[in-house]
C-alpha cells in the first residue's frame, strides 16, 4: 500500500462513524488523506476522529450530520473547508434500510428510506460539487463517490424500497457524471453485496421479526450459500480498497461507473 496515495486529499464521508464509512475513513487517513466524518452519532464520530488523529497520518474531524438536511450538508462542507482548506472528494455512504413485503409498504417506510438513501445522496453531491466548482479546476480531478448496492441490479421482494433507492443512486451517478464533467469532477460509485455492518445486522433481525427467517444469522448464511458465487459474505475491509482507488488519482479517467463488490451475486 502506498502510504501517500491519498496525501493532500480532503474527503467528506457521510455516515462515516461506523461500518463501511468508518473503515474507509481510517483507510483514507492511513494513506495521507484528511477526513471529515459526517454522522448523526457525533460522539461515535468524535471517537473515530480521535483514533485517526492519534495514529498520526491524515487528520480527522467529526460533524453531526443529517444527510436529509440541506443545512447540515452545507455545514459539513463548510467544516471540511475550514479545517483543511478545500474539499477534493465526497464519499456519500450514509444509508438505511427497513424491510417490508411489497404489499405492506406504507408512506412512512417509503419516505424514510428514500429520503436518506436517495435525497441525502443528491443533496450531498450537489453541495460538495458547488464547493468544488467554487474552488476552480485543479491539477487533478475532483471526485464524487456514491455507495450503491447490488440491490440496484437484483430485485428483492422484501426490500423493495431499498432496491428503488439504490436504483436512484445509480441514476445520480450517471446523471452527475455527464453534468459535472465540464467542471473537472468525476462521479463514480461502488455497489456492495452482503457486508457485515450494523445496517446488515439490523436487517437480519428485522427479517426474523417478519417471519421471513427463523433465526438471526440465517439471512447471511442463506445468501452466501445460494446467491454468492464466492459462497461467503464480505466485511468492510473488502470494500475499502475500491473506495481508495476511486478517491485516488488512479481513477482520474473514470466517470459514470458503478463497480460491483458483491462476491459474484450480480452474475448468478
Amino acid at each position: 500500500m502506498d502510504p501517500n496515495r491519498l496525501k493532500g486529499k480532503n474527503i467528506l464521508i457521510t455516515g462515516g462513524a461506523q461500518g463501511m464509512g468508518a473503515t474507509n475513513a481510517e483507510h483514507f487517513a492511513e494513506q495521507g488523506a484528511n477526513v471529515c466524518i459526517g454522522d448523526l452519532d457525533l460522539e461515535l464520530g468524535k471517537a473515530l476522529a480521535d483514533k485517526i488523529n492519534a495514529a498520526g497520518n491524515g487528520r480527522a474531524i467529526a460533524v453531526k450530520m443529517d444527510v436529509t438536511s440541506r443545512d447540515d450538508n452545507e455545514a459539513a462542507v463548510a467544516a471540511t473547508v475550514e479545517a483543511f482548506g478545500m474539499i477534493n472528494v465526497g464519499l456519500f455512504n450514509a444509508g438505511v434500510n427497513k424491510p417490508k413485503f411489497f404489499m405492506d409498504i406504507d408512506e412512512d417506510n417509503w419516505d424514510f428510506i428514500m429520503n436518506v438513501n436517495t435525497k441525502g445522496m443528491w443533496l450531498g453531491m450537489q453541495t460538495v460539487a458547488r464547493q468544488m466548482i467554487k474552488q476552480g479546476k485543479q491539477e487533478h480531478v475532483y471526485k464524487l463517490i456514491n455507495v450503491g448496492s447490488v440491490a440496484s441490479r437484483k430485485p428483492l421482494y422484501d426490500v423493495t424500497v431499498y432496491c428503488t433507492s439504490k436504483y436512484g443512486c445509480l441514476a445520480l451517478t450517471h446523471c452527475g457524471a455527464v453534468t459535472l464533467a465540464e467542471h473537472n469532477i468525476t462521479v463514480n460509485g461502488y455497489a456492495p453485496g452482503v457486508v457485515k455492518t450494523p445496517l446488515w445486522a439490523q436487517l437480519d433481525k428485522d427479517l426474523v421479526e417478519m417471519g421471513f427467517k427463523q433465526k438471526e444469522g440465517q439471512a447471511f448464511e442463506d445468501l452466501a450459500e445460494n446467491a454468492l458465487a464466492l459462497k461467503k459474505v464480505s466485511y468492510p475491509d473488502d470494500v475499502k480498497g475500491t473506495a481508495a482507488f476511486l478517491a485516488s488519482h488512479d481513477s482520474d479517467y473514470m466517470t459514470g461507473q458503478m463497480i460491483h463488490i458483491d462476491g459474484g451475486w450480480v452474475i448468478q
